[in-house]
């Protein structure tokens, strides 16, 4: 048995939640899920420039589990640009705003 996810602390709530192709039907796409943890890292890495560490303490994860978060977003948000996808973003149940 798997031991229990803590809760992450997540602060941002996008208004968008779809990102896609123009010019190419929803009903077309795959959909690609973006969790709201992952784009929570994203926010935060990239847009307020914190490091690593400093992501972690906001996330209240560890290093290692930010780390792991941030490769999944981009992993999946290149498979979108690169393959023509959309992009959802959902929220997670144990997201602790």
């Amino acid at each position: 048995m798997s031991r229990p996810r803590s809760f992450r602390r997540v602060q941002f709530n996008p208004n968008i939640t779809y990102f896609k192709p123009q010019g190419v039907p929803m009903r077309l796409l795959e959909i690609i899920e973006l969790t709201s943890e992952e784009v929570e890292v994203l926010r935060l890495k990239n847009i307020k420039s914190l490091n690593q560490v400093k992501c972690a303490k906001q996330m209240n994860t560890s290093q290692s589990t930010c780390q792991r978060i941030l490769v999944s977003a981009y992993k999946k948000i290149t498979d979108a640009l690169v393959n023509g996808k959309a992009i959802k973003i959902i929220k997670n149940q144990l997201e602790k705003v």
